[in-house]
C-alpha cells in the first residue's frame, strides 16, 4: 500500500545536522525537476527579498520564511517526518509508533511537496516555503512543473498494490494515477456526520490517525474493498462516495 500525504504549511526548524543531499533523495527520476525549484526558489529568495514575498504568498509575518528558503542549500537537514508538523502530523505521531510501525511508514507513506515534489518520511530535507500552488516566474505553476516527472516515476512506486489518496486537492494536481493505477486508488475525505460537511482541522486530524492505526495494526488492505473493511474494523464509520473510488468517513464529533 502507498499512502499519499500532503505537506504541512508549518514545519519544524532544520536543526544542525548535515545539510541537504538532493541526491540521497527517493525516488531519484525526480532529481532533475527537483534541481530546477530549487535552484530558481533560492534565486528569488536571494535577489529580491519583496518579489519572493508576492511570489510565494506570504504575509509580513511570514517574512523570515523568505531568509529561509535562500539559505536551502546549506541549511541543516533532518527527517521529513520530522519537518513536517501541523494537525495532520501531531495525529500521526510518527516519533510515537513502535520499531515495526515505523517500518511500514518509512516504506508505504509518500509526502507530497512544491519543493521536492514528493519524499520519503526518512528523507532528509531541510524546512521551507513553498506551497504546491507557488508560480515561479521561470517555471510557472508547479503543480503542472510536477505533472510529466510525476507521471514517469510515481507508477512504479505505487506497483501494483492500493494506493490510499489522503492529499489536499492543490497536491492531487501534480500527479492523478491513470489507468490500472487508478483503479486501485482510493481517495478519502472526512465528513461530518450531521451536515456531511468538510471540516478542515478535523478532517487532517482523522486523517492522521487513520494512517496511524493502519500502520500499527499492520493492515494491508489490496483494494479499496478492503479498507473498507480494515477501517470498518478499526471502528471508523464508511461509505462509499458519490465518485467511483472515493470514501467517505463519517464523524460525529468536532475536536
Amino acid at each position: 500500500m502507498l499512502v499519499l500525504l500532503p505537506p504541512s504549511e508549518g514545519k519544524a526548524a532544520s536543526g544542525r545536522g548535515a545539510p541537504l543531499k538532493p541526491e540521497s533523495l527517493s525516488l531519484p527520476g525526480l532529481a532533475r525537476a527537483r534541481a530546477a525549484v530549487l535552484d530558481e526558489l533560492v534565486e528569488l529568495c536571494v535577489a529580491d527579498e519583496e518579489k519572493a514575498r508576492e511570489v510565494l504568498g506570504l504575509s509580513e509575518g511570514l517574512r523570515g520564511e523568505i531568509a529561509k528558503n535562500a539559505g536551502l542549500r546549506t541549511a541543516g537537514a533532518r527527517p521529513a517526518g520530522e519537518i513536517y508538523t501541523g494537525v495532520l502530523y501531531d495525529a500521526l505521531g510518527l516519533a510515537t509508533l513502535d520499531a515495526a510501525a515505523r517500518k511500514r511508514a518509512r516504506a508505504s507513506l509518500l509526502v507530497f511537496s512544491g519543493l521536492w515534489g514528493a519524499v520519503r518520511v526518512d528523507d532528509r530535507i531541510p524546512s521551507y516555503r513553498c506551497s504546491m500552488g507557488v508560480k515561479l516566474p521561470g517555471l510557472g505553476a508547479l503543480g503542472a512543473h510536477w505533472r510529466a516527472p510525476m507521471a514517469e516515476v510515481l507508477p512504479e512506486a505505487a506497483g501494483d498494490g492500493l494506493v490510499l489518496d489522503l492529499r489536499s486537492s492543490a497536491y492531487a494536481t501534480a500527479w492523478r494515477p491513470k489507468g490500472a493505477a487508478a483503479e486501485r486508488t482510493a481517495t478519502v475525505r472526512v465528513l461530518h456526520a450531521p451536515t456531511r460537511k468538510v471540516v478542515s482541522h478535523f478532517n487532517k486530524a482523522t486523517k492522521g490517525r487513520i494512517v496511524r492505526s493502519l500502520l500499527e495494526t499492520g493492515a494491508a488492505p489490496g483494494d479499496r474493498a478492503e479498507l473498507v473493511t480494515a477501517l470498518r474494523d478499526l471502528g471508523y464509520v464508511v461509505e462509499e462516495g458519490g465518485k467511483a473510488g472515493v470514501l467517505d468517513v463519517l464523524v460525529d464529533e468536532i475536536h
